[in-house]
């Protein structure tokens, strides 16, 4: 009988859904809070524009991805090398369904939607704190150099806040 398992994730291959995961958290975050700051939004709205957002973010990471991947290697993306670019940026929407759950539970029930939209915001930064926190503790670092990556991605989540009150103010 054939072994049919999904062989496991290189480092690089982790690292990149690291990345495209941390990416699309940060473009949820930011568009989250947008859409908070213009106010008086409703659950469908709100759902809607964050699924088109993200949606196109990830179909521009993954053209991205298969694009430089022929121009490094000057050649067509192989069906494994397309089927880790799939699992790669696609599977990073997992990493943002806590605002999708949120806006439907307002949409379905009439909870409020900046209450939705707010929960949404600190879901996505304590994965984002968690993602980091979680990474870190794993290579090898000193605990000085996991406080200061996990300082600097506090203080790159508190710019995007910070951005988007400045922009909407």
């Amino acid at each position: 009988m054939p072994d049919t398992r999904r062989p496991q994730p290189t480092r690089e291959e982790r690292a990149a859904h690291l990345k495209e995961s941390i990416y699309l958290t940060f473009a949820a975050l930011s568009v989250t809070l947008a859409i908070s700051m213009h106010g008086g939004v409703s659950a469908a709205a709100a759902l809607s524009t964050l699924a088109v957002t993200l949606g196109g973010t990830v179909l521009a990471v993954f053209t991205a991805d298969v694009l430089a991947h022929t121009v490094v290697h000057g050649e067509l993306i192989s069906r494994h090398q397309l089927g880790y670019a799939v699992r790669t940026s696609f599977g990073a929407l997992s990493s943002v369904t806590l605002p999708f759950i949120f806006l439907g539970i307002a949409w379905i029930t009439g909870w409020d939607v900046e209450n939705a939209l707010l929960a949404s915001a600190v879901a996505m930064t304590a994965a984002l704190v968690l993602i980091c926190w979680n990474t870190v503790r794993k290579v090898g670092l000193t605990w000085k150099q996991q406080v200061i990556l996990l300082g600097v991605e506090a203080a790159l989540a508190g710019a995007v806040i910070g951005l988007q009150v400045v922009s909407h103010g």
